[in-house]
């Protein structure tokens, strides 16, 4: 089986997400990371306590960019005490920019977008303190 069709079958997705403007701090102030996360959910369980480990079911939603930003800050986000810094809700902190595969998330259709496998998701901070 060629890579890209295990990849097609697979029940996870492999991506980069990169953090700048001051986001590097809130992940460990390492800007960039390669992360493996399930290709579908359930999306009822985003308002529950996430699990240790992300389920990886073979069916459900796909994944898009409201599950990312969930799985960043249940799974990936440091200041667990903090989350506003990153998130608000279903969606991403105003004043953060998201680029995927580096154009604008508006273009994309923001929380809707559909993550596929190889993606390069940047989070940018735009406000500074002063």
């Amino acid at each position: 089986m060629a890579d890209s069709e295990a990849a097609s079958t697979s029940h996870t997705l492999q991506l980069t997400v990169e953090f700048g403007g001051g986001m590097e701090l809130l992940f460990s102030n390492i800007p960039s990371h390669s992360i493996t996360i399930p290709r579908f959910y359930d999306p009822a369980r985003l308002s529950s306590p996430a699990p240790p480990t992300a389920p990886t079911p073979p069916t459900g939603t796909p994944v898009d960019i409201r599950f990312l930003i969930w799985w960043l800050r249940e799974y990936l986000l440091v200041d667990k005490a903090r989350p506003e810094l990153f998130s608000q809700g279903e969606t991403i902190r105003p004043g953060i920019l998201i680029l995927i595969n580096s154009t604008d998330w508006e273009l994309e259709g923001e929380l809707e977008y559909r993550v596929q496998e190889g993606d390069e998701v940047v989070f940018i901070s735009t406000l500074h303190g002063g």
